[in-house]
């Protein structure tokens, strides 16, 4: 493939990230925006906690796909390195959409399908850590980070140095969008996905 058929399928990558699948699930089947609803962010957690199961399971897979699609295809035409450069533009487009005016969401289920795209081991292993997790401590936005960190680990042994580089890089750009999700924990006003609100149980904020 030609240097243009590469920048292009990284191009493709950004803009199928960059699709605001919250966002339009929520208007098009439950007529209300997602982005004035719950924490307001437009990734599944919101739209689980806010519309439903059904809808946030929709979003996941969708959110999912954007990642996994551009990732396989560079993958299978090319190789590791253009599968990462085009996954990491799928997670970027999905952070900060230019549908959205730059805005957008977390890239943790977008990461999810990269990372199936790229190693499915990795990918199932980051599932494993991030229910694990979630039912240890309630919060998704922790479930995230710390199964975010495990595909450091599982990219290094299933795809080798520069997987894991890419890998650390993204964590960086998933723990940097989670910044005002790290400060509600500080404070105890972070939303649980599952158990009582934190808020409730410790007004103090995390021990």
């Amino acid at each position: 493939m030609s240097l243009a058929e590469h920048a292009g399928i990284v191009i493709l990558a950004f803009v199928a990230g960059a699709l605001p699948f919250g966002l339009l699930v929520s208007r098009l089947f439950y007529h209300t925006d997602i982005s004035k609803e719950g924490s307001g962010n437009i990734g599944a957690a919101n739209v689980l906690r806010t519309l439903g199961r059904p809808a946030g399971a929709l979003v996941l897979l969708l959110d999912a796909a954007k990642g996994f699609g551009p990732t396989f295809l560079a993958m299978d035409r090319v190789g590791i390195g253009l599968a990462l450069a085009a996954g990491f533009a799928a997670i970027a487009g999905h952070c900060y959409s230019p549908f959205l005016r730059g805005k957008g969401g977390k890239g943790v289920a977008t990461e999810l399908g990269v990372l199936f795209a790229l190693a499915w081991p990795a990918g199932a292993v980051f599932v494993g850590v991030w229910i694990v997790t979630v039912i240890a401590c309630g919060y998704a936005s922790v479930g995230s980070l710390v199964a975010s960190l495990s595909s450091i680990a599982t990219l290094w042994l299933f795809g080798g140095g520069w997987a894991a580089l890419y890998a650390a890089v993204v964590v960086a750009l998933i723990a940097w969008r989670h910044r005002e999700n790290l400060r509600r924990l500080r404070t105890g006003r972070e939303n649980r996905l599952i158990g009582p609100s934190r808020s409730a149980s410790n007004p103090g904020g995390l021990p």
